[in-house]
């Protein structure tokens, strides 16, 4: 077989046309990737694939379905990912027809397609070997692939001998209800129990039992060859392919040995903090440090939650105090760790809580607000609609007060507020405080109250979150 390669400036691409009119196959390349990236992604992915909950081993196509469909909401596709071994698998084909995405092994793919129908199979087998169309994608590649239901394909490795795996792939039927499926598999679909097994069709056995008598004439199938970096056939590409080969070997293995847990973060939606100009009149905070402060600011979040509004200031002000002892701020934990190894030398107080509210920690016991918070000074008008306590400790360079309040606004609001002010005791406290300010202002303390008002509030997998329903009773 002879054939010349011709440079093509965008994606070198594949295309059979389809006798009866349907959707051609098209295949194209997309990129080349590092030597040996290919077995890597092959040994990773099939490890991650078999560990998902709809994995399915079958007919030497592993696959997962990640999305199913939803027909209520008039959404037919579907989405698997499918991996295929040196070895390949049997010809088959689907009703519907299919759009996939996949990686090369490093010893590249070979793709098969035949587009010969059931009726000339059934008038003669060799039909099959007639419509066979080959085309070869290099190792380590990314390339698509679309094609019309009812085209019979088999993918493998392009160097079986080698043991190189032959793609891993990530498919979008577009519409699992595509094509001609009997009425079991239709209801199948329906019910989104469907599987990529299930909706394989094999060969039928008397065209199988032909091809195995005629194997000699299957290695003479017209054959398109892709590639990037290196026309196909040159001393360039076969040595490109031998490294690619090597490496692979090592990368796959070390990938199978080495096995990479996958991970998930989820960030949920931050409550806006916002900084008051001024404290307001009946602030607690106003009582404090009159003689003289250095540093003064409060902070505010405002909750629109009807339920809570309804429920009493001081239960929902315990709740709070909770949120700031069960959820710190990691990025302030840190910083108060590495303040606490400077200071500790001094002598100077340590807390592993942010100084707005780290007296929360403290063992005396002679004015617990919620009998169980030790605190300065607090406060609760007679309709249990304004509740303050206030915090803070002494310390050899400062004095520093805080005021955590909740305030039950009518209409179905919620205020909760931090306050701070901090009195400096001699030179070493001012310059502590000229050296923090400006953290202490932007990040410290509206960060603790966010963080503490998510997890009494907002988070439904807090383990001390507030129930709302006890509340409001």
């Amino acid at each position: 077989m002879s054939g010349k390669a011709r440079v093509v400036e965008t994606f070198p691409s594949a295309r059979i046309p389809s006798p009866s009119g349907g959707l051609p196959v098209e295949v194209s390349l997309i990129a080349q990737l590092g030597p040996g990236a290919g077995n890597q992604l092959f040994a990773s992915a099939t490890t991650r694939q078999q560990a998902h909950a709809d994995f399915i081993d079958a007919l030497d196509e592993p696959s997962a379905k990640l999305a199913g469909t939803d027909f209520e909401r008039g959404d037919p596709t579907s989405l698997y990912t499918f991996a295929v071994g040196a070895k390949g698998h049997p010809f088959h084909r689907h009703a519907g027809h299919r759009v996939f995405t996949a990686i090369s092994g490093s010893g590249g793919a070979q793709l098969r397609f035949s587009t010969a129908t059931l009726e000339e199979l059934d008038h003669d087998p060799g039909h099959f070997f007639h419509r066979l169309r080959h085309i070869n994608i290099p190792p380590d590649c990314m390339f698509t692939v679309r094609f019309s239901g009812e085209t019979w394909h088999q993918f493998a490795s392009l160097d079986p001998g080698s043991r190189h795996p032959a793609l891993f792939a990530l498919s979008c039927h577009t519409n699992e209800l595509g094509g001609n499926l009997p009425d079991a598999l239709k209801q199948q679909v329906l019910a989104n129990e469907a599987s990529i097994p299930s909706l394989t069709e094999l060969l039928p056995p008397p065209v199988v039992a032909w091809m195995e008598r005629e194997l000699t004439a299957l290695r003479k199938v017209p054959t398109m060859t892709l590639a990037l970096n290196a026309p196909p056939g040159s001393l360039q590409s076969a040595l490109c392919r031998t490294l690619r080969s090597w490496v692979g070997r090592v990368r796959g293995a070390l990938s199978r040995w080495r096995h990479a847990d996958g991970f998930f973060a989820e960030t949920e939606a931050r409550l806006p903090v916002a900084q008051l100009e001024a404290l307001p009149e009946d602030t607690l905070l106003r009582t404090q440090l009159n003689e003289t402060y250095q540093h003064e600011d409060m902070f505010s979040i405002r909750l629109s939650d009807k339920v809570l509004a309804s429920t009493s200031a001081s239960r929902v002000l315990s709740a709070l105090l909770d949120g700031f002892l069960e959820n710190p701020p990691t990025s302030v934990s840190k910083m108060m760790a590495l303040r606490n190894a400077l200071v500790r030398p001094l002598g100077l107080r340590t807390s592993p809580l942010g100084c707005p509210v780290s007296s929360l920690l403290a063992t005396r016991t002679d004015q617990l607000f919620d009998r169980r918070f030790p605190v300065i000074r607090q406060s609760v008008d007679a309709a249990d609609r304004h509740a303050q306590v206030i915090l803070g400790a002494d310390d050899k360079h400062l004095r520093f007060r805080s005021c955590v309040g909740v305030r039950l606004v009518e209409g179905g609001g919620v205020e909760l507020t931090l306050g701070t002010r901090v009195h400096c005791k001699n030179l070493f406290g001012h310059a502590y405080i000229a050296l923090i300010e400006r953290v202490h202002r932007r990040h410290v303390s509206p960060t603790m109250l966010r963080m503490a008002a998510e997890h009494a509030f907002l988070r439904q997998s807090a383990p001390k979150k507030m129930d709302l329903r006890v509340l409001a009773t």
